[in-house]
C-alpha cells in the first residue's frame, strides 16, 4: 500500500469569514471558505483524489506564508499575492484560474468579459462554474467576477464576504 501524501490545512480567520489554507510540499493547494460546506467537500475530494493525499490540521511555511500575505490583504497593503501554487482542475478550468489572476486589483469583469477574454464567448456557463470550482479564494480573485448587469453573483464566501472584498480593493459597485 502507497503511503499518501498530506495536505497540511491550518485555519485563517479573515474579517469577512474563515479560510481553510491547504499546502502539499512547498506549494499552496487550497484558500477556501470555511462556511461552504457543500463546496468545501467537492474541492476536498478533487483534492485528495488528483493529489493522491490526505488533509491534516498543521502548520507549514507555505501556509504561514499565505497567512501572512493575507493579513497584507486585508490591511490594505498588498494587492498580489506571491506564493507558489498548485491548480487542481481540468485544462480549462486551470485557463479560466490563471486569468482570474490576470484581472487587476479593483477591477471587475462579468463571466461573459472572462469567456470573451478565453477566446470563447459561449462559454459563459462552463467559465462559471470553473470559477466557482476555484480552490483558491482571495489569492485566485474569483470575488472579482460580477454578472453582467454588474449585480453582485454567487461566491462560495457568500455575497457579504465578496462585497467586502470588492470595497476593501476600492471596486466600483
Amino acid at each position: 500500500m502507497s503511503q499518501k501524501s498530506e495536505i497540511i490545512v491550518t485555519r485563517y480567520a479573515s474579517p469577512c469569514g474563515d479560510l481553510q489554507l491547504g499546502s502539499l510540499g512547498e506549494n499552496l493547494c487550497l484558500c477556501d471558505w470555511v462556511a461552504e460546506k457543500g463546496k468545501r467537500d467537492y474541492v476536498h475530494d478533487r483534492l485528495k483524489r488528483h493529489l493522491d493525499a490526505r488533509f491534516k490540521e498543521g502548520v507549514s511555511h507555505v501556509n504561514v506564508m499565505a497567512a501572512c500575505q493575507l493579513d497584507e490583504y486585508f490591511a490594505g497593503a498588498r494587492r498580489h499575492f506571491e506564493l507558489p501554487l498548485i491548480f487542481v482542475g481540468t485544462e480549462f478550468q486551470k485557463s479560466v484560474w490563471r486569468r482570474l489572476t490576470e484581472i487587476p486589483y479593483g477591477v471587475t469583469v462579468s463571466y461573459r468579459e472572462l469567456s470573451c477574454g478565453l477566446g470563447n464567448r459561449q462559454a459563459v456557463r462552463a467559465v462559471a462554474r470553473a470559477n466557482g470550482a476555484n480552490a483558491l479564494s482571495v489569492i485566485v480573485p474569483c470575488h472579482r467576477v460580477i454578472g453582467s448587469s454588474g449585480s453582485l453573483t454567487g461566491y462560495a464566501g457568500g455575497l457579504a464576504a465578496k462585497e467586502f472584498l470588492l470595497r476593501l480593493e476600492g471596486a466600483v459597485l
